[in-house]
């Protein structure tokens, strides 16, 4: 199989990086985004993981990815997939307004981009939370970044975090 590509971007911002899925390490979870793209939503950048940005999306496989190539220390450039009930993030503490799609009963996907180091996947409600690490950033990480750190800053408002084929 060919390499394949994706382009992931901060619309409003005008900035974007090219990952690279690792279908040789996660098949199932590359061929379920693949076969949804194009795929963007709001972003957040994260409370608990630390330098993180992520999109909630509805569930989009036909069947949910079994946790391929794991990690709960991801690193610069890592694309990583979770996938969470509406109930484990339906809480007051996660503050996920009516337009995020978080309902209980209701399959939520998180795509995340990882942009900097020193990266724990742990949530103080539900203990460790492993994702599937399904792409590797391999051009633009660095603008990307700077613009991660700009949302952590001035805000998430407005903001879509895309991921289209390249």
């Amino acid at each position: 199989m060919a390499d394949r590509y994706i382009d992931v971007s901060l619309t409003k911002r005008g900035v974007h990086c090219t990952a690279k899925l690792l279908d040789d390490r996660a098949p199932i979870t590359c061929e379920a985004v693949w076969n949804a793209l194009p795929l963007g939503s709001d972003v957040y950048h994260a409370k608990y993981a630390r330098n993180e940005i992520y999109t909630l999306l509805p569930a989009f496989a036909p069947a949910e990815p079994p946790l391929e190539n794991p990690t709960v220390t991801p690193i610069p450039g890592d694309l990583c997939y979770f996938s969470f009930s509406g109930t484990q993030l339906g809480t007051q503490s996660y503050g996920y307004g009516g337009a995020s799609g978080v309902q209980a009963g209701t399959p939520v996907i998180d795509l995340a981009l990882f942009y900097e180091r020193n990266n724990l996947l742990i949530n103080a409600d539900v203990g460790w939370v492993p994702g599937i690490v399904w792409g590797q950033v391999v051009e633009g990480l660095d603008a990307m970044a700077e613009a991660c750190n700009d949302l952590w800053r001035a805000g998430a408002l407005g903001e879509t975090l895309s991921f289209r084929r390249v």
